[in-house]
């Protein structure tokens, strides 16, 4: 998987910005079982969010752990709000049309 361009960060961010956070990281942490919501989540949404509503201060140290496990790409972090994307598999399925 090819790492994001500036250029594709940004029209992702800009698509990003009306979405709300799917997934919720709370006082469980990164389990397991969140990495596979975030999964299923990327599978039908392409892009979701990420809320930290506990590990606030820990929440770089997860994202290595978050985009490895789920097989996403970091797009932002802002704020306790992480945004991934990955690509659907299905070109006709495809949500957003990433710039070159």
């Amino acid at each position: 998987m090819e790492a994001l361009s500036s250029k594709q960060k940004k029209y992702l961010k800009s698509k990003a910005h009306p979405l709300k956070a799917v997934i919720q990281i709370g006082k469980a942490g990164v389990t397991a079982q969140s990495i596979q919501s975030i999964d299923a989540a990327l599978n039908s949404h392409e892009m979701v969010k990420v809320k930290f509503i506990a590990f606030k201060e820990e929440k770089e140290k997860f994202l290595d752990e978050i985009t490895a496990g789920s097989k996403s790409q970091f797009v932002s972090l802002i704020g306790h709000v992480l945004t991934l994307y990955r690509e659907h598999e299905e070109a006709d399925k495809r949500k957003y049309d990433l710039p070159k």
